[in-house]
């Protein structure tokens, strides 16, 4: 085969991968959604799953099951009864030593990212990270009040500063407000950058490569 057509051959085989390696893994990661939250259904009854009563298996069922659960956990909570339960539910759990303080946490953090009101990543940042000559994309979060009486003098914010390309880990740390730059992008847009690693930018984020 000449040089002329290996290189079309490497041509098509790398446009195939560009098309089924990005539906594979989104296909794999809904099958393994879908896996875990099929699991909910072994809380019923034996008599009352649907594999029983139908006495085939069809994968998807536990989605609705979740999504009903979930759904009547809200109604309930929004009313005076519901929301007696929960802070007796809440109660209890916080008694429980080593439990108390991974539901603490854990609740915390989703009642700032989940809530109506959360101001959970208001704004991106550029902040000097890891060396003061490189600029690293974050997101501005809250400083402890205990914290900023510490830091007197000077104003400070938090900022989180995600990891790439896994958005989920990253490092929390407090810097000067005046030696961040806010940048006017879309929380989305500079995650989609960081998960990309940049090769992925939106139009809002088209300004991150121009000079500061």
């Amino acid at each position: 085969m000449s040089v002329c057509g290996c290189a079309l051959v490497k041509k098509y085989l790398l446009t195939g991968l560009l098309v089924w390696v990005p539906l594979g893994i989104t296909l794999w990661v809904l099958n393994l959604i879908i896996g875990i939250l099929d699991q909910t259904l072994t809380l019923l009854p034996a008599h009352w799953q649907p594999d029983w009563l139908l006495g085939i298996h069809i994968p998807g069922l536990g989605v609705i099951l979740t999504a009903v659960v979930v759904l009547t956990t809200g109604l309930l909570v929004r009313n005076v009864f519901g929301q007696q339960l929960l802070i007796y539910w809440e109660g209890l759990l916080r008694r429980i030593p080593f439990v108390n303080a991974i539901y603490n946490s854990v609740k915390q953090v989703s009642d700032t990212l989940l809530s109506e009101n959360g101001n959970a990543f208001g704004k991106v940042l550029l902040v000097r990270y890891p060396h003061p000559d490189a600029w690293s994309l974050a997101f501005q979060t809250t400083v402890p009040g205990e914290v900023t009486r510490m830091l007197h003098g000077e104003e400070y914010v938090g900022v989180f500063v995600p990891t790439t390309p896994s958005p989920v880990n990253g490092f929390y740390f407090y810097v000067k407000k005046s030696e961040t730059v806010e940048l006017d992008i879309s929380v989305d847009a500079a995650f989609k950058a960081i998960i990309s690693m940049g090769v992925v930018t939106t139009p809002d984020a088209a300004h991150l490569s121009k000079p500061l």
